[in-house]
């Protein structure tokens, strides 16, 4: 059976699609996936991976009390947190804190059906690069394909939700007081492009955390037909 794997895989690698066609009809009736199976396979661990971790992150602390994407303080404002809790204003860097995550939180809610127009968009070709690729490939491939659209969605909504949240408010404290101390370096930060850019990346964080489970065990592959497909890339 093994050995029916590697061939199998081999020919996805180096063969067109009318060439591997051909050869999948001359494999034993119980080897035979077709070319539709394939990209299914891929889609439904997509959109398993949409499901299952993406709609984490929208929930309340969805990143702020995730480790793997919470949202940070870009390094150049990092100071302004350290001074902050020195001066016994911790509440103050939290709660500045907390404000970039939610928003984070807010615009994640866009990105459902965009990916879900992606997936659909699998042909057989890609799902086979897709299959015979590194273990972040098809978190790759929705990257290059969604994050131009994603980022539009998620900056407007992330600046909405400084306002909504009273974000502006939050952070202009913060940074008065910040600033207000005797020669610091006066900053005037204006974060809605920093946190759309961290909020896309813990989103891919979030699907590749889900593609490699379904890659490396084979409990995760829930279905029939991930079994069946994801047994291709074995070694």
């Amino acid at each position: 059976m093994k050995n029916k794997i590697l061939t199998f895989s081999l020919c996805l690698f180096f063969f067109s699609c009318n060439e591997l066609q051909q050869v999948v009809n001359q494999l034993p009736q119980g080897g035979v996936i077709g070319n539709d199976q394939i990209a299914s396979g891929l889609r439904e661990a997509l959109n398993f991976g949409i499901e299952k971790q993406v709609t984490k992150l929208t929930q309340t602390d969805g990143f702020f009390k995730n480790e793997m994407v919470k949202i940070l303080l870009p390094e150049e404002l990092q100071k302004v947190d350290n001074t902050l809790r020195k001066m016994g204003l911790s509440n103050l860097a939290d709660e500045g804190l907390k404000v970039l995550n939610r928003a984070a939180e807010d615009a994640v809610q866009e990105a459902t059906p965009i990916f879900v127009n992606a997936v659909k968009g699998i042909t057989f070709n890609d799902a086979k690069q897709i299959l015979l690729g590194s273990d972040d490939a098809a978190t790759n491939y929705l990257k290059s394909t969604t994050e131009t659209q994603l980022y539009a969605s998620f900056n407007p909504v992330i600046k909405n939700s400084f306002e909504k949240v009273g974000a502006d408010q939050v952070w202009n404290n913060l940074i008065t007081k910040y600033n207000d101390i005797p020669f610091v370096t006066k900053v005037n930060p204006d974060l809605t492009d920093y946190v759309t850019q961290q909020a896309l990346k813990g989103v891919y964080t979030m699907i590749s955390v889900e593609e490699k489970e379904i890659r490396t065990k084979t409990a995760s592959r829930t279905t029939a037909l991930l079994q069946k497909v994801f047994a291709l890339q074995d070694k």
